[in-house]
């Protein structure tokens, strides 16, 4: 339980008597202000729209400055971690364990996930009820959901044990369901997973291999999806983990909040903005029309966004994009696309937006959406599954926040209040009165 030597006072305007709130210190970041006895002691609420202002928990798993463009996870620069963290799996094992394995760790924990890659047989029912051309989303909410049908052997959320089994299985069948979503949408037949490839290496075979070609992997392909699973595996408080904990907080089973995450994240505000950036670019067309583009941004009464620029958090260059772009680069080389259009329409536009004093004065800086639908597509991923990836990336800090959000002997159920604007209390009247 976090404690508190340092009090602020809270005066009110209305003659209310002023009021004593501790504040608590995290390790980094601002302090906070515990706000819980404010209503019974003096009948108000606090009114923070999309909770801009509100901790609605404590965490020691990721932390984001977004003056400073700084992610961390478990204290870990995001750079460090994409560029000499190892592979995606070690990232999990980080997230979910708080310090990253040591050879024996890693090589226990890989063998671990591999394993349970394998979906229970009777999951191909499920895909035979969804029309072809279902949103892989909706498929993956779905079917993670249904995951709990399976696995009553670990659904017991008060029990530890059972909620690393969970864990372990989220992680290690999340790329078959996609794999088999992006499968079923296609028309072709479902491949297992292999335990002899690494987990992304496995995830491509089961995307693009076939009964009749085998799917050779590429490792400067697989460690650039590696990249991108280790970008997007957690983001701290986010509407999908909020979602996820406050899913988590009633009770319900790890599969049943992960599936909730997946429709949150589904919405093009937050998991969609990958493949908004995409088909911006697309409907831009080419780089002469660019001007006029911008120009449009600019007027308010237009409509058009630039996606793939700025961010909620962000206030500074998102620390995601810089490497996300340096995979662009080396993805596109390695398929020789240096001169696909599409690229160079990005690289144009991100020229001209960075040159822009509009844009500059609002820091409206390339994030890491604008460069990963780029990286997707090149890798031969359908835009409508560029989301599902992300679903597939986030797993492990939705299960590490889910795991935490349980262990935290001050979790209650969430229940946010409310500024009721409505109408008073009154009778109804006679039919013949109204």
């Amino acid at each position: 339980m976090i404690t508190s030597d340092t009090k602020a006072t809270l005066s009110f305007s209305d003659g209310s008597p002023a009021l004593e709130l501790p504040v608590y210190k995290g390790t980094i970041g601002p302090d906070v202000i515990d706000i819980r006895k404010l209503y019974g002691a003096t009948g108000k609420f606090t009114y923070d729209p999309g909770f801009m202002s509100t901790a609605a928990c404590n965490s020691s798993i990721t932390y984001i400055d977004g003056d400073k463009g700084e992610l961390l996870y478990r204290g870990y620069p995001i750079e460090q971690l994409a560029v000499n963290g190892g592979d995606f799996l070690e990232t999990c094992y980080l997230l979910l364990n708080g310090e990253l394995p040591n050879a024996d760790q890693k090589s226990k924990f890989v063998n671990t996930v591999t394993r349970h890659t394998m979906v229970h047989e009777q999951m191909q029912f499920f895909f035979r009820g969804f029309r072809r051309d279902a949103h892989p989303m909706s498929v993956l909410v779905g079917t993670v959901g249904a995951l709990s049908s399976f696995y009553h052997d670990s659904l017991d959320i008060n029990d530890p044990h059972h909620r690393e089994v969970s864990a372990i299985r989220l992680i290690a069948k999340m790329p078959t369901l996609v794999a088999m979503a992006y499968k079923y949408s296609i028309g072709q037949p479902f491949v297992y997973p292999r335990n002899d490839l690494s987990y992304t290496a496995n995830f491509m075979h089961m995307m693009f291999s076939t009964p009749c070609e085998e799917y050779k992997v590429n490792e400067v392909l697989v460690r650039a999806l590696d990249r991108i699973l280790i970008l997007h595996a957690d983001h701290e408080q986010n509407a999908s983990t909020s979602t996820v904990r406050l899913a988590g907080s009633s009770g319900a089973n790890p599969f049943a909040c992960i599936a909730a995450g997946i429709a949150c994240l589904w919405g093009p505000a937050h998991g969609g903005a990958n493949e908004a950036a995409l088909d911006m670019l697309e409907s831009i067309g080419s780089v002469d029309n660019i001007p006029a583009f911008i120009e449009q941004v600019k007027d308010k009464n237009s409509g058009v966004k630039l996606m793939g620029f700025g961010h909620r958090v962000y206030k500074n260059y998102d620390p995601r994009a810089k490497l996300m772009r340096e995979t662009c680069y080396e993805v596109l080389n390695e398929l020789g696309l240096q001169d696909d259009p599409l690229f160079k329409l990005a690289m144009e536009l991100e020229r001209i937006a960075l040159s822009d004093e509009y844009f500059v004065s609002r820091k409206l800086y390339p994030n890491v959406d604008f460069y990963s639908g780029i990286v997707q597509r090149a890798l031969g991923i359908p835009t409508a599954l560029f989301t599902g990836i992300f679903a597939l990336a986030r797993t492990v800090g939705w299960i590490a926040q889910w795991k935490e959000m349980i262990s935290d002997p001050e979790q209650k159920i969430g229940r946010p209040r409310q500024l009721f604007i409505g109408a008073p209390k009154r009778d109804v009247p006679p039919m013949d009165q109204r």
